[in-house]
């Protein structure tokens, strides 16, 4: 799917309260770095799985489900395979009747669960990375994808 950069700006700019479905407690794992950076960058993350249920992250009470949650989220991020969207898509679009947006990470994909979400009004932005997203729009990567500060190479 191809995305403007001013919608992948939009949603990222007016989300506030994120869920990170499938996050992980391993500092190692895509999940748990792409939620510590977003927490840092100022968004409300709340983590969501079931495995890890009650136990803390990022200063926040890790959920079972998205239903779990009180209040709403802006944004759902799923971090798990494509074949079980669906039913993360539903229970986002159950609990949460202002949500904004659904996006699913890299290689997560599911054209019938974004087709519901999107009649209900909801922006689906599939298979990109919100972190990646965050850093190349708002001035954190530079050419090669690193934003380091420091020349490690002459020519």
């Amino acid at each position: 799917m191809i995305y403007s950069d001013t919608l992948l700006k939009d949603v990222l700019s007016r989300a506030k309260r994120i869920a990170i479905v499938g996050v992980s407690m391993n500092p190692v794992r895509p999940s748990y770095f792409v939620a510590r950076y977003l927490k840092l960058k100022g968004f409300d993350v709340v983590p969501v799985n079931p495995v890890h249920e009650g136990e803390m992250l990022f200063g926040a009470r890790v959920v079972g489900r998205l239903g779990d949650i009180e209040g709403g989220v802006d944004m759902v991020d799923i971090f798990r395979r494509s074949d079980a969207v669906p039913p993360i898509v539903e229970d986002a679009l159950a609990a949460f009747p202002n949500l904004q947006t659904i996006w699913m990470q890299i290689g997560v994909e599911h054209a019938e669960a974004a087709a519901l979400a999107q009649a209900r009004g909801v922006t689906v932005i599939q298979n990109r990375c919100p972190k990646i997203e965050y850093q190349r729009l708002f001035g954190e990567l530079r050419m090669g994808g690193f934003a380091t500060g420091i020349i490690s190479s002459k020519l």
